[in-house]
């Protein structure tokens, strides 16, 4: 492979982790089980997934890959609340799914009911 198309790739990755964090969700959310989300992957996998547990707290992971990264990456344990943008954990967090299974983290109830009542007709 060039080294052009190597350092696209590259700042394609970059870029695409960028704004990762800057995702909305788009329409009304649904609450889902924690215990049900892949916490790096992002998604209500419908059925119980893999507990990790780091400083006496309960996260949740698919895979042996992200059962690592959840108990060696802080940044992978937390998430944007994005009804206030305050930082949340994601083991304490209220957690909601929009219909692809897409999940966003909430402080509360209050939050996500916020979030959903700019839907409502």
């Amino acid at each position: 492979m060039s080294k052009r198309v190597m350092l696209f790739l590259l700042s394609l990755v970059v870029a695409v982790g960028m704004f990762a964090d800057e995702l909305k969700p788009m329409g009304p959310l649904t609450k889902v089980e924690t215990k049900n989300v892949c916490m790096v992957n992002e998604q209500d996998m419908k059925k119980a997934q893999i507990p990790v547990e780091v400083d006496g707290k309960t996260y949740y992971g698919c895979c042996e890959m992200c059962k690592k990264a959840l108990a060696e990456n802080a940044d992978k344990r937390a998430a944007k609340d994005p009804v206030t943008g305050k930082k949340v954990d994601k083991a304490t967090a209220v957690i909601a799914a929009q219909e692809d299974g897409r999940v966003f983290y909430f402080e509360s109830d209050e939050t996500l009911a916020k979030h959903n009542a700019q839907f409502a007709k």
